[in-house]
């Protein structure tokens, strides 16, 4: 009897072995599966390049957490050195943002910071929405005009607590000159960095710039380093060495070498952007690995269909994107347009931007010549 016993519970514990062995380690690994890694991008760019529209395109995704060139706060606090020395500074801030970790920001702002202290935190529609802001639903397309008004008291510890949220998250970035830079936060194991390289047409970037001078004046100082902007090439020698980035970003980033950088690059540009928005948002949207839904593909056509002009820096409002985009042709004169294509000419020809040759063909010139024969 008593053998007989001893066989039973040994059986018991054979079948209650089996049991946890074979199905509770089952069940958890399928819990973890259920949550994919984040996916971090960034919208590499320019200064008035169309980025600020462009990292719109990705704010207003229910599933994205962004935030609008965090490293202004660098450049603010570090003002005196050159964009160079500045990179890994930058670079180290983007990276802890992408994890979430906003402690970062205590190197650069007040103890007693304010989410409403963060750059242009209203652009960002994960400030807006819970548990940032608990005004709005997290699936409303928000103006940074609303949330501005309603969502400014809350503590900074929401900015971190609502990154945690999201599937994604998306930096726009405009104080990167050097892909290579990046290599680090590629080669990451905690990241999954997929790159954006938004580029414009020199021409029309430099008369955007010129129109927004007085704001631009400290980072193109930053830009310049010891030449700053004084004298009439200054604004042309600043050109230059963002122009020379481009060129620098998009060889290294096309080329795919080394292998990390493979899949990871997109080239956009704006003009291309504003010529067929929903073709364009759908590819960087895929390129994201992000569902385009009815919702956002209204809302991308009916801010780039607007009457908009566009005058203001930051300004994402409706507007007519194209025409805006092509202002430069009729408002900047042909002795700057000649300056520009000078000290820019590498870029344009390798990003595909065709040279005006005379003030007459600048007048005259169809929207399509404007790109050269062997553009994407």
């Amino acid at each position: 009897m008593v053998k007989s016993r001893r066989v039973q519970v040994l059986l018991i514990l054979v079948v209650l072995s089996f049991l946890l062995i074979h199905f509770l380690p089952c069940n958890n690994t399928t819990h973890m599966e259920e949550k994919p890694s984040p996916v971090h991008i960034l919208i590499l760019s320019s200064w008035r390049s169309g980025s600020s529209f462009t990292g719109q395109i990705f704010s207003q995704h229910p599933s994205v957490f962004y935030l609008m060139e965090p490293a202004w706060h660098v450049w603010v606090k570090m003002y005196q050195n050159s964009a160079k020395v500045l990179h890994m500074a930058v670079r180290d801030l983007v990276r802890s943002v992408f994890l979430c970790d906003m402690s970062v920001f205590d190197a650069y702002m007040s103890s007693q910071k304010k989410k409403s202290d963060l750059f242009q935190w209203e652009t960002s529609r994960a400030l807006c929405s819970p548990p940032a802001c608990d005004s709005f639903s997290r699936s409303d397309i928000i103006t940074a005009g609303n949330c501005k008004t309603i969502c400014g008291k809350y503590p900074f510890s929401k900015v971190e607590e609502a990154c945690k949220t999201y599937s994604h998250v998306a930096i726009k970035e405009v104080r990167f000159f050097d892909l290579k830079v990046l290599y680090p936060l590629l080669t990451d194991p905690s990241l999954n960095l997929k790159i954006i390289h938004l580029v414009r047409d020199p021409r029309a970037v430099f008369r955007s710039r010129e129109n927004a001078m007085a704001d631009l004046k400290r980072d193109s100082n930053i830009v310049l380093g010891s030449q700053k902007t004084k004298g009439e090439m200054g604004p042309y020698n600043a050109m230059q060495i963002i122009c020379k980035s481009h060129v620098e970003i998009y060889k290294t980033g096309s080329r795919a070498i080394p292998s990390f950088l493979k899949d990871r690059y997109l080239l956009v540009r704006y003009e291309d952007i504003v010529r067929d928005p929903l073709a364009r948002a759908a590819q960087m949207y895929r390129f994201a690995e992000l569902r385009f839904t009815p919702e956002l593909q209204k809302w991308v056509h009916n801010i780039t269909h607007g009457k908009g002009h566009g005058a203001q820096a930051f300004d994402i409002g409706s507007r007519d994107a194209l025409r805006v985009s092509q202002a430069w042709r009729k408002t900047l004169p042909f002795q700057k347009i000649e300056k520009v294509q000078n000290v820019c000419k590498d870029a344009m020809d390798l990003l595909g931007y065709r040279l005006v040759q005379s003030e007459e063909e600048q007048k005259n010139m169809s929207l399509d010549l404007l790109f050269a024969q062997n553009s994407s």
